[in-house]
């Protein structure tokens, strides 16, 4: 089956809107977070669980995986989807940004980039066309272009030169397509200057792909600057193809760029934040080892259906995460993700029923 989206609805007075993407794996209700399972697994979840939260579709990364067990065994043992036992749509990013993060063990050429294993050192070359290669072994509903993600600050000539590589990458991997039952989506680069993210688009989008993201964003710039390039650029991005917004973000990063236009998103922050003790609420965000929750006997969150509310304390969630038990950054991870996860269902409850401007403004005064 390939890939297909739908546009159902939009905000009467804004540019959120309803939507569904249609995978091999199943239909993913937009707008959709993407809870990050890097490695082929969310940290510290059972698939079932994950499912359980409400989530539809799960980001996996392609470096990690490339590196250790290898898309060559992956593929072997029937596919990522088998592998980790998640029959859901899963989207892998190209690995960009992780060589991006490698700093001093990667050096970029026109033709892809050379890098040393983080796991061992050994020495690797990844080309766009390679990093097609990879995911078309995992067998993603959703894959990625090879970028290179743009750091922040750079010069307008840096990020020029930059940009062209990204375009031609782009060409490069759709180019090396080998089937059309999985999705291909274009990355927007072009860091914090306005020409070169309008030139970007154009470009990106004149290839056709199957949906667009927005990256380079959340590497160090200010806030303000991330929410300009989303508010500037989502209306340049088809209409008719889904909008990704990568590696955002807070819940109320989420709610603006909703209101922008943009349909998907991906963060470590719900999991990340969980395993350090994080945890949100919709009246305040609990630092859970504090003191004052030692012999509170409340929910977590009274407004939560989570497992995790329906069945633990605070003071009991206080105690394993000061005994350094396990069964802390589950139960506390069950909580985020399903936090995220509600944000998403009442964000497309307002987008359906046209008050979202309204919900909006609710959820910043709270």
């Amino acid at each position: 089956m390939p890939f297909q989206f739908n546009l159902n609805k939009q905000d009467a007075g804004t540019s959120a809107r309803l939507g569904e993407m249609i995978t091999p794996h199943g239909v993913v209700r937009t707008p959709a977070f993407m809870p990050v399972g890097t490695q082929g697994t969310v940290k510290s979840m059972l698939p079932e669980e994950i499912k359980n939260c409400g989530a539809e579709i799960i980001l996996s990364n392609t470096y990690h995986l490339y590196l250790r067990p290898g898309h060559e065994t992956v593929k072997k043992l029937g596919g990522l989807h088998r592998f980790m036992n998640w029959p859901y749509p899963i989207l892998t990013d190209s690995g960009g940004f992780q060589i991006y993060s490698l700093g001093a063990l990667r050096k970029i050429t026109s033709d892809g980039v050379m890098f040393r294993s983080h796991i061992d050192g050994s020495r690797h070359f990844l080309t766009p066309q390679k990093a097609i290669e990879i995911q078309e072994a995992l067998a993603a509903d959703i894959m990625m272009c090879l970028d290179e993600c743009t750091p922040y600050p750079a010069t307008f000539t840096q990020t020029e030169e930059s940009l062209k590589l990204t375009v031609k990458w782009a060409k490069l991997c759709k180019s090396a397509l080998t089937n059309n039952h999985q999705a291909l989506f274009g990355i927007i680069q072009g860091g914090s200057y306005p020409e070169l993210r309008r030139q970007a688009a154009e470009q990106i989008t004149s290839l056709c792909f199957d949906g667009y993201a927005l990256g380079g964003v959340s590497v160090g710039e200010p806030k303000e600057i991330m929410y300009k390039i989303t508010d500037s650029i989502t209306p340049l991005l088809p209409a008719d193809k889904p909008r990704y917004l990568m590696g955002v973000g807070t819940p109320e990063d989420i709610v603006f760029a909703v209101s922008c236009g943009i349909d998907m998103f991906d963060c470590v922050i719900p999991t990340r934040c969980a395993r350090h003790g994080l945890l949100f609420t919709n009246k305040e965000n609990v630092v859970i080892k504090n003191a004052r929750w030692r012999e509170d006997n409340n929910p977590l969150d009274e407004t939560c259906d989570c497992y995790t509310c329906r069945n633990y304390s605070r003071a009991y969630l206080r105690h394993l995460y000061v005994a350094g038990e396990i069964l802390a950054m589950i139960l506390n991870t069950i909580h985020n993700i399903r936090h995220y996860m509600r944000l998403m269902e009442n964000i497309k409850m307002a987008i359906s029923e046209n008050h979202f401007e309204e919900f909006k403004k609710k959820f910043f005064n709270k």
